[in-house]
């Protein structure tokens, strides 16, 4: 079984982290890269960083900023945000990346996931799913989060891991900045759809946020922005209750 990873995420936004509550009222939360060295220190298991309005400004993905934060991190670095080429990927494993994550191009073309993945490996290419419940139905939404798409969610994870991916990122645009809770519903659904790794994001508030998410999905990792980036709870802390808890971490 596939030990489970705590992952903070710096939300990007004109150089500097912000976070919000289902994806508006953006707010600042500090020094990417000084946020970086924070959870290098404490224990994450790995970081993720999402240029959350390249794509919707039709620009690329800042790299100097993605050298600048690769530089302090020795875990894995997970960058996402206009991507949309296999030129686009290795600029950003050029100045540091892991891994990529591609949302809205993945979405417009799937084909880019196997390209991606033939070029660079499976285990480099994160598919990152920004869903909410619309009427009776999981959508996939594009372009962080302002378009709705007709894709279902579970379908779509299905597709992207049978092209290629090598993990999905699953945000529950319901459930961001809220402090509810996951979206257990949803996460469990897909996970328990693909045989890939699932990451859970949006919504955690508590230690007990996360005991829930590990136990009743099987996601293998979670993310989460404000309650780290605000030092609401500490991931030494909340790594040590989910060991309490037979819960087993990196």
């Amino acid at each position: 079984m596939l030990k489970k990873r705590i992952i903070p995420c710096l939300d990007i936004k004109d150089g500097s982290t912000v976070k919000g509550i289902n994806f508006e009222d953006l707010k600042n939360a500090g020094d990417p890269v000084e946020l970086a060295k924070k959870y290098e220190r404490e224990g994450a298991d790995e970081l993720v960083f999402l240029d959350i309005t390249a794509t919707l400004e039709d620009r690329k993905t800042f790299a100097e900023l993605v050298k600048d934060i690769a530089k302090e991190l020795s875990i894995p670095f997970t960058v996402g945000g206009g991507i949309s080429s296999v030129e686009d990927v290795r600029r950003l494993l050029e100045a540091g990346a892991d891994k990529i994550s591609i949302n809205s191009s993945a979405v417009k073309d799937p084909q880019l996931i196997s390209a991606l993945a033939k070029e660079f490996g499976s285990q480099c290419v994160v598919v990152a799913i920004d869903t909410k419940r619309v009427g009776n139905a999981d959508l996939v939404h594009i372009k962080g989060g302002r378009e709705a798409t007709e894709l279902d969610t579970v379908n779509w994870a299905q597709k992207a891991a049978a092209l290629g991916a090598g993990e999905i990122l699953l945000t529950s645009m319901d459930g961001d900045g809220t402090k509810n809770g996951f979206d257990l519903r949803i996460t469990k659904q897909v996970s328990e759809s693909i045989s890939i790794p699932v990451i859970a994001s949006g919504g955690a508030g508590a230690i007990v946020d996360f005991i829930k998410v590990f136990d009743e999905t099987k996601a293998t990792g979670a993310l989460a922005a404000s309650i780290f980036h605000f030092n609401e709870i500490g991931i030494q802390e909340l790594k040590k209750e989910l060991k309490t808890q037979k819960i087993q971490i990196r």
